[in-house]
C-alpha cells in the first residue's frame, strides 16, 4: 500500500511541475528544429556560392520565426534558442553537417556551378532547401 501512495504523490507531484523546469533535449536532438534550420542554412551556403541563385530572404526569414515560435512552444526559452544559434560548437557542427551533405552530391567550394547544380536540383525537386532558393 505505501509504495501505491508513494507512485501516486509522485505522479501528481510530476504532473504539478511545469514543463519549463523538466528536462529538454538539446535543440540539435530536435528533428522539427534543427532540419528546417539547417535547410535554410544550406540554402544560403548556396546562394552565397552561385551567382545565377539567390536565396528567398522573406521566406527564409518566416521559417526561422516559424522555428523559434515552434521551440517556444516546446518548452525553449529565446534565451536556449539564442545559445543554440549562437553557439561556435554548434556553427562548426552545422558546417561540417552541410559540408557532409555536399561531398555526397559532389559539391565543391572550388566549382562554383556545382552549387549552382545542386541548388537548382534541390528547387526541381520542391526540397526543403530548394523552396529557400530562386533563380535570379
Amino acid at each position: 500500500m505505501k509504495r501505491v501512495v508513494l507512485s501516486f504523490v509522485s505522479a501528481v507531484a510530476l504532473a504539478l511541475v511545469p514543463s519549463s523546469l523538466l528536462a529538454k533535449p538539446p535543440l540539435r536532438s530536435v528533428a522539427e528544429i534543427e532540419e528546417p534550420l539547417f535547410a535554410v542554412a544550406v540554402a544560403k551556403e548556396i546562394a552565397d556560392h552561385c551567382d545565377s541563385l539567390s536565396a528567398r530572404f522573406w521566406k527564409g526569414a518566416g521559417e526561422l520565426r516559424r522555428l523559434r515560435a515552434r521551440a517556444n512552444d516546446l518548452g525553449y526559452s529565446d534565451t536556449e534558442i539564442r545559445a543554440y544559434i549562437g553557439s561556435d560548437t554548434e556553427k562548426a557542427r552545422m558546417r561540417a553537417k552541410g559540408e557532409t551533405l555536399f561531398a555526397s552530391r559532389g559539391v565543391s567550394y572550388g566549382k562554383p556551378e556545382s552549387f549552382c547544380a545542386f541548388g537548382r536540383t534541390e528547387i526541381k525537386n520542391n526540397s526543403a532547401i530548394g523552396v529557400l532558393l530562386r533563380a535570379k
